[in-house]
C-alpha cells in the first residue's frame, strides 16, 4: 500500500480508496478498483450504524412522525416534515388553507436558503479557492465567508419564526400548524431577506467566475415539476428522459436495494439504471419556472447547459435557488395574510399515504400505511443521498481516470470535490481523509 499517484498507462489491478471523506455531511469512505487505467467498480461506502426511523415511527399517530422525522436531519428537518405532511394530508384528504400553504412553502425557502449557503460557502467554495476547510478560507477571504453565513443566518430565521425553533422545529402539523402567525411577525422578514437578496445575486456572480474541473456526462436526472411554481413541496416526478409521475407513484419507477459496500440503500429505477436529482435536476427539468429573478441570473450566468452536463457546476445551479429561494420568500412575506385558523380540522383513519417533495439536496419521497386507529403500519422514507449514490459511483467510474496519474492529494482533492458536488448528507461532518493506492496485481 503507498500514497502516490498512479503514473499515466500504468497497467494491473489497483485499488483507490479515500477513507474518511471530508466536508460532506456525515462519514463515509471511496473505493476504486482499476484494471488497465479503467474503473471497473466505485464504491461510495457510508457504513454509519442504520438509524431505524421507519421502525421508530411504527405505531405512532401522524403528528407524532411529523416530529420524529424531524430529528432525521440538522440541515434538512424541514424536508421530512413536509414530506411526511403533505403524504398524511394526502392520504387523509384534508384540505389546506392557502395561506397555510404559503406558510409551509415559505419555512421551506427557509430552510433552502441555509443549506444552500452552507454548502456554497464553507463545503464547496473551498475546492474552487485552493483551501483544506473553511476555517482556512475564512482567514484570506473572511467577506465572502461572512457574506455566506449571513445568508444561512436569513434562513435560520424563517425556520426559528415558522418552525418554532432553528433545528428540529416543532410547529407543523398535520392540516397546519400549531399556532397561526400575526402578519406582522411574517413581514419582520421583509428587511433580512432584502439584504439576503443582494448577498445572493452576489454569490452567483461569484460562482459563476469559478473555473471548474473539464468534466462531461449526460445523467439521467429526475426532479419535481409544477406547472406553475419552482418545485418544492408539490409537482409530478419527471424526468429527463420523458417520466411524468404523480408525487405518490414513486414505487412504480424506482426502488431501493441493498448493496454489499453500504449501510445505507441504494435507489435506482426497476431497469437498475442510476439517476440524480438535486439543483442541477431541478434547474435543467425546471428552469422556465424560476423566479424571475432567478431565471435573469441564470441567463446572465449563461450556464445551464454546463449544469445539465458537469456535476462541478452544481455550485452555480445552488447560487441561482438561493436567488430563487430568498425572492420567493420575499413575495410570500408582501402577501401573506393570516388564516383564519392555524390548522384544518381532521379524523385519524386507515389510508396509504405517500408524497415527495423536493429537498435542498434533491426529491425525498415517503409512504405510509395506516391502520383502523389512525395509527402508522408502515413507513418508507427515502431520501435524496440514497437516490444519488448510485449516479455519484456511476460518474466516479468516468472521471477518475483522468486524474488518477495525478500526485496523490491531488487526485484525491478533485475526487472529493467531485463527491462533494452532490452534497451528499450522511449525518454529521468529518474532518480526516487518507488516500491509499494499493496494487493487488
Amino acid at each position: 500500500m503507498h500514497d502516490t499517484g498512479l503514473p499515466t498507462g500504468t497497467s494491473g489491478d489497483l485499488v483507490v480508496d479515500i477513507a474518511g471523506l471530508t466536508r460532506v455531511e456525515g462519514e463515509g469512505s471511496l473505493r476504486l478498483r482499476v484494471r488497465n487505467g479503467a474503473v471497473e467498480e466505485a464504491h461510495l461506502e457510508i457504513f454509519e450504524a442504520p438509524r431505524y426511523f421507519e421502525r421508530l415511527v411504527v405505531g405512532r399517530t401522524p403528528d407524532e412522525v411529523i416530529d420524529i422525522v424531524a430529528r432525521i436531519c440538522g440541515i434538512c428537518p424541514v424536508a421530512y416534515q413536509m414530506t411526511a405532511v403533505h403524504a398524511f394530508e394526502q392520504g387523509l384528504g384534508i384540505p389546506i388553507d392557502p395561506q397555510v400553504r404559503a406558510l409551509r412553502r415559505l419555512l421551506y425557502c427557509g430552510e433552502w436558503i441555509e443549506s444552500h449557503a452552507l454548502h456554497v460557502y464553507l463545503l464547496h467554495l473551498p475546492d474552487f479557492l485552493g483551501y483544506a476547510s473553511a476555517l482556512e478560507l475564512a482567514r484570506d477571504h473572511r467577506a465572502a465567508v461572512e457574506a455566506g453565513l449571513n445568508l444561512k443566518k436569513a434562513g435560520n430565521r424563517i425556520v426559528e419564526l415558522i418552525g418554532g425553533r432553528a433545528i428540529h422545529p416543532v410547529s407543523v402539523r398535520v392540516g397546519g400548524f400549531s399556532r397561526t402567525f400575526l402578519k406582522t411577525e411574517i413581514t419582520s422578514l421583509r428587511e433580512p431577506l432584502a439584504a439576503a437578496l443582494e448577498i445572493a445575486l452576489a454569490t452567483v456572480d461569484l460562482v459563476a467566475g469559478l473555473v471548474p474541473p473539464d468534466f462531461q456526462r449526460e445523467a439521467r436526472m429526475v426532479a419535481l415539476r409544477h406547472p406553475t411554481e419552482y418545485p418544492m413541496n408539490e409537482g409530478r416526478i419527471v424526468s429527463t428522459d420523458g417520466l411524468d409521475l404523480a408525487p405518490t407513484d414513486w414505487l412504480s419507477e424506482f426502488q431501493e436495494g441493498q448493496v454489499a459496500w453500504s449501510h445505507a440503500l441504494q435507489a435506482r429505477s426497476r431497469d437498475g439504471r442510476p439517476y440524480l436529482v438535486g439543483p442541477g435536476s431541478r434547474l435543467t427539468l425546471a428552469a422556465d419556472q424560476l423566479h424571475p429573478t432567478a431565471a435573469a441570473a441564470l441567463a446572465r450566468t449563461g450556464l445551464a447547459g454546463e449544469i445539465r452536463t458537469n456535476p462541478y457546476r452544481s455550485i452555480v445551479a445552488r447560487a441561482i435557488e438561493l436567488v430563487d429561494a430568498v425572492a420567493e420568500a420575499l413575495d410570500i412575506v408582501e402577501a401573506y395574510q393570516p388564516p383564519d385558523r392555524a390548522a384544518t380540522p381532521w379524523t385519524p383513519g386507515p389510508c396509504t399515504a405517500a408524497w415527495a417533495t423536493e429537498a435542498p439536496r434533491g426529491m425525498i419521497f415517503h409512504a405510509y400505511a395506516l391502520d383502523e386507529r389512525g395509527f402508522i403500519a408502515d413507513a418508507r422514507i427515502v431520501p435524496p443521498t440514497s437516490q444519488n449514490q448510485a449516479a455519484i459511483e456511476a460518474d466516479l467510474t468516468i472521471f477518475a481516470p483522468q486524474v488518477l496519474g495525478l500526485p496523490s492529494d491531488q487526485a484525491t482533492h478533485r475526487i472529493e470535490q467531485l463527491i462533494r458536488s452532490y452534497d451528499p448528507c450522511i449525518s454529521c461532518a468529518t474532518h480526516f481523509l487518507q488516500l491509499h493506492v494499493e496494487d493487488v496485481g
